[in-house]
């Protein structure tokens, strides 16, 4: 059974009571329009033969037809609840896996790709209840319609089988043609949605260059396709109700006349044969269950698309704890390597600053990544204060590690949600960030909703910073957490880094030379592997090391002038630990 196929019957528990009550009520309606049939031949004859029960039998046929439309009603109420809460349900499953696989979700799908896929195909799996059991309820009436006519005459059982056998095949047709349509159409939109979000991210650059009308065309160019699918959709539906509409008025046709010639034949009642033809519609109704096979063929075609981010790996996490009281917070690589990076072994000790340079694309923010366990590494481990990051809880985890990105994203609803951390806590570490001004300017301070707070792209990674230095216990990672900070808040935030009274141990990604010259050590990465370990002075007498810094040092300010290598031995920053 392919994985989509066994997510659409998991909807089934997903939908919580729901379909239960749906299956019930389509039962209890089948049934009822099966007694319809019945109960009508039945009052006819007595009409006819003018029986002292007509008026009892009136009164049954109308609490048998109050009965199907009752069902009916309900049955409409029922199929809502239990698609909103099957696609609620799955939602909030796919939106938990995708946040504990990590960056590895969007590493493997865009970002828009995921929005389609946890929202629109989520909730076109949602339906897959509705669809399934709907679908299953016409083969109560079809099944008692069979049941029916061989109490009548076996003969109008087989002619009624035969024609119930020539939609089956119809309709399985129709299932697997819609559900292969149906996955292009969904992938298609995927994509759409993946080139529009990547578009939305780089909105003021279109806008700057002028290129909004080149962008909308190529995020519009998979449209010819979608009509395609569609039209292709179109067709199979077409096809499918032209086959089985050919189907349903030869099968009637043929239950009337071989019900004809036994009335003819004394052989049937009136009441009997007008059963007979209320039997074979309700027989043929199978070929109503086209929109139904139709939604159940969207429905696992969505869930094939959901499964695949379902098949993803999440993080694991152990159930150990750090060692306690808080200790120094060493972070030691053991033969690691990982996408393209050879650390080997390395030692950050704790307490200490380690800056992390080399050019774009040597592996600095991945270096990064596996000291916070953002990543894991193909080959070695990760160990903080001597337990590997992987048997680590994740609580334990995120409590000891605070992580600040070049680009940070601001959770919550109003500031101190964003901080993570009680009040006080919280006013600290913006104020080593050096965000507590601009914060306590704000309307209503910590608790301005975050929507309502206009920040510039410095602010809010000084709030990211805040927020790492609120959060982790044992270990900062900065991963050019301070690129778009003016040069003087540069400098205040560097100094709070490298003079931190918590003596928490600091791993920055460092393209400023002033950054590197502060830290206790260097890690210098070239071409994907560790080049060197030192001290920014000892470095520094490497010309290739120094061609690292050259687009910062042609920009550097006086103060900075201390870098260069004829002055380096003199006027070395301190270093704290």
């Amino acid at each position: 059974m392919r994985a989509g196929d066994r997510l659409v019957l998991g909807t089934l528990r997903r939908g919580g009571p729901w379909p239960v009550v749906l299956t019930a009520l389509a039962v209890a309606g089948a049934a009822a329009e099966l007694a319809v049939p019945y109960v009508i031949g039945r009052t006819v004859d007595v009409l006819v033969t003018g029986g002292p029960d007509g008026r009892s039998w009136l009164v049954l046929c109308a609490g048998v037809v109050a009965a199907v439309l009752l069902c009916e009603s309900l049955g409409v109420w029922a199929r809502g609840a239990s698609c909103a809460q099957a696609a609620a349900t799955l939602r909030l499953g796919v939106l938990n896996h995708v946040l504990g696989t990590g960056p590895a979700a969007t590493r493997r799908f865009p970002a828009g790709e995921l929005v389609t896929r946890a929202g629109l195909n989520a909730e076109e799996t949602g339906r897959a209840p509705e669809t399934l059991t709907s679908a299953l309820a016409l083969l109560v009436p079809t099944a008692g319609a069979l049941v029916a006519l061989t109490l009548i005459d076996p003969i109008l059982t087989l002619t009624l089988g035969l024609g119930v056998v020539a939609i089956l095949f119809v309709l399985r047709a129709f299932l697997r043609a819609t559900t292969s349509i149906s996955g292009g159409y969904q992938e298609v939109q995927g994509e759409i949605a993946a080139r529009l979000v990547s578009a939305l991210d780089g909105a003021r650059t279109i806008a700057a260059a002028g290129t909004s009308g080149q962008e909308t065309r190529r995020v519009l160019v998979p449209l010819a396709r979608l009509r395609a699918h569609g039209m292709e959709l179109w067709r199979a539906n077409a096809s499918a109700a032209v086959r089985a509409g050919l189907v349903v008025p030869l099968l009637e046709i043929a239950v009337l006349a071989a019900g004809g010639l036994m009335l003819a034949a004394g052989r049937l009642t009136v009441g009997e044969l007008y059963a007979a033809a209320r039997y074979a519609v309700l027989g043929a109704a199978l070929s109503t269950a086209l929109g139904h096979v139709g939604g159940l063929a969207r429905a696992r075609a969505a869930a094939e698309r959901v499964a695949e981010v379902l098949s993803l790996t999440p993080v694991a996490h152990g159930e150990r704890a750090l060692p306690r009281p808080a200790g120094p917070g060493t972070v030691e690589f053991r033969d690691v390597a990982a996408d393209g990076l050879t650390v080997g072994d390395l030692t950050l000790p704790g307490g200490s600053v380690t800056a992390v340079v080399g050019r774009s694309g040597s592996g600095k923010s991945l270096l990064a990544a596996l000291a916070g366990r953002l990543a894991d590494p193909g080959r070695g481990t990760v160990l903080l204060d001597g337990v590997p990051l992987p048997e680590l809880s994740r609580a334990e985890l995120r409590r000891a590690i605070g992580y600040a990105f070049e680009r940070p994203v601001l959770v919550g609803e109003t500031i101190a949600d964003a901080l993570g951390a009680p009040p006080e806590q919280a006013a600290r570490a913006a104020e080593a960030a050096c965000a507590r001004t601009f914060v306590e300017r704000l309307p209503h301070g910590y608790a301005t909703p975050l929507r309502e707070a206009p920040m510039s792209g410095g602010e809010r990674q000084r709030l990211g910073l805040a927020r790492a230095f609120a959060q982790g216990e044992r270990l900062l990672v900065l991963d050019d957490a301070t690129s778009s900070l003016d040069t003087v808040t540069e400098r205040q935030v560097s100094r709070a880094l490298t003079t931190d009274p918590l003596g928490r141990t600091r791993l920055i990604a460092a393209h400023r030379p002033a950054t590197a010259a502060r830290a206790d050590q260097v890690v210098w990465l070239d071409g994907g592997r560790v080049r060197a370990v030192g001290t920014h002075h000892t470095l520094w007498r490497d010309p290739s090391y120094r061609a690292v810094f050259q687009e910062f040092q042609e920009a550097a300010s006086p103060d900075e002038s201390s870098l260069r290598p004829e002055g380096a031995s003199d006027a070395m920053p301190g270093r704290s630990r």
